[in-house]
């Protein structure tokens, strides 16, 4: 399904933190043409944070942007090369489901920037990646749920095991720990990236199990907390207004500081085979946490505030286990 964007557009939902001069708009004297190509639709919460930011970017007078979106696996790369054909100077998109044949593509046009979510390493001067480590607010998170929880046990619903996603699932249990060694994590993993009805089952089949906190790093998780009263984390972007009385806290990642690098270096004609992951960090204003004051204990909030502030100075790192969760 493709789309072109007026720059007049303005997508209402998605994620704008406050990383100060990190999200100035880059200009420049012609418009960079860039398409983006998502896997899943654009109201999933992860290819929402890289809309948004495109669309954001393209209000701004950066880039000039056109996007697909629900593009298969197969027909991916087959897409990639439709972009590159038609002149766009970068494309943005994953890379996670069809590694190899991105890669491929980008050989082919090495006059194209290609900078994409991927679990491996940048390649040649063209092929740039970025992940989505947003885990810095899922550990605050999980310090506030583990202080939160009445049953001992929480719960999170995930995609696939892959390490991003084994990362940030990962980084909520040790939050969790951190401050409740004796609680219970159960994991569960819905085999695809967007499948809210799916999320929703498993986050019910949890609450079975005796979860009273869930974590959705999936959409669809915080409609079985809503349904059974209890309440939820919510990854990505913030979920709270939303689901007012169920999300508390939210594990916040924005693309911007991303895209801004992305479009400079291939706005200036410079490698982009790099790795751009260090944009999104929080102690470099790409992500955060998002709560609702007093719904955990002071204490808790205070607890967590404190090690938010020794994140963003560098002072603690938090944890980055890509395992999968047992």
């Amino acid at each position: 399904m493709d789309h072109r964007l007026s720059r007049r557009a303005v997508l209402a939902s998605g994620l704008a933190l406050g990383v100060g001069g990190l999200i100035l708009p880059v200009r420049a004297a012609t418009p960079l043409k860039v398409a983006g190509i998502h896997a899943s639709p654009v109201e999933n919460a992860w290819n929402s944070c890289l809309h948004k930011a495109l669309q954001d970017a393209a209000a701004d007078g950066a880039i000039e942007y056109t996007f697909s979106e629900g593009v298969s696996g197969t027909d991916y790369p087959r897409a990639m090369r439709e972009y590159a054909e038609a002149g766009n100077k970068l494309i943005i998109g994953e890379a996670y489901a069809v590694e190899k044949e991105a890669r491929q593509v980008a050989a082919d046009y090495p006059e194209t920037a290609f900078v994409l979510g991927s679990s491996g390493a940048a390649a040649g001067d063209n092929f740039g990646v970025f992940g989505t480590w947003n885990h810095d607010g899922a550990y605050l998170a999980g310090m506030l749920a583990g202080k939160m929880t009445k049953s001992n046990v929480v719960g999170s619903v995930g995609a696939m095991p892959i390490p991003e996603v084994n990362m940030l699932i990962n980084a909520f249990a040790a939050g969790v720990k951190a401050v409740n060694p004796e609680a219970k994590h159960l994991v569960t993993f819905i085999g695809t990236f967007f499948d809210p009805p799916k999320a929703r089952e498993a986050g019910l089949a949890q609450i079975d199990a005796g979860a009273d906190i869930l974590f959705g790093e999936r959409i669809g998780t915080a409609d079985a907390a809503k349904e059974r009263g209890i309440k939820a984390v919510g990854s990505l972007i913030d979920y709270t207004p939303r689901y007012p009385d169920t999300v508390f806290a939210n594990a916040l990642w924005g693309f911007r500081p991303i895209l801004n690098a992305a479009v400079a270096d291939a706005a200036a004609g410079k490698p982009v085979g790099k790795d751009y992951t260090a944009f999104g960090l929080m102690k470099e204003g790409g992500s955060d946490i998002a709560y609702a004051k007093g719904v955990a204990p002071a204490d808790a909030e205070a607890a967590m505030e404190e090690v938010r502030a020794k994140i963003k100075s560098g002072a603690f790192e938090v944890p980055r286990d890509t395992a999968e969760p047992k």
